[in-house]
């Protein structure tokens, strides 16, 4: 299927995509500040200069969107147009994301994820449960987390 829009319009739609101070990322933000966590943004110090740091804690958390960092969850889906470039684009953020993954952990910190599709989409769940799970994630004392949509999927905390 061809690209509804034309060159100039795409191109304006894809230069609105924010990287960061997205709805996802704020909701988060505005959850764990107002339960008293304080933290640093987008610290380019840390490898995939992660969305929020929580020094205190030695963590770090990342706030994905499934589109553009592969999510196997109902909010993606492979576009069907230009499927080499995507496919190269989403793969590389995937293999980024876990090299940035890997050289924090090496850096002693622990490292989060809160996916999208916990956020918004049907399978999306209560921003309190989410808060207060990263919050518990917080005052572990080690570990990892992901948090994904749909309320079958537990937050999965991996110890290191």
């Amino acid at each position: 299927m061809a690209d509804v829009h034309d060159k100039a319009t795409r191109s304006r739609n894809m230069a609105a995509i924010r990287g960061a101070d997205t709805k996802p990322e704020m909701m988060i933000r505005r959850g764990l500040h107002a339960r008293g966590f304080r933290f640093r943004l987008h610290d380019r110090k840390l490898p995939g200069r992660p969305d929020l740091i929580f020094p205190k804690h030695h963590a770090a958390l990342f706030v994905h969107g499934c589109f553009w960092h592969g999510h196997g969850c109902h909010l993606f889906k492979w576009p069907s147009t230009r499927e080499e470039f995507w496919r190269q684009k989403i793969g590389a953020n995937v293999a980024r994301d876990e090299t940035s993954k890997t050289a924090l952990h090496q850096s002693g910190w622990r490292v989060g994820v809160v996916w999208e599709c916990a956020l918004k989409g049907r399978q999306r769940r209560p921003v309190d449960e989410l808060l207060n799970a990263v919050s518990d994630w917080l005052h572990a004392p080690d570990g990892d987390l992901s948090l994904q949509g749909s309320p079958k999927d537990e937050a999965v905390v991996v110890s290191s």
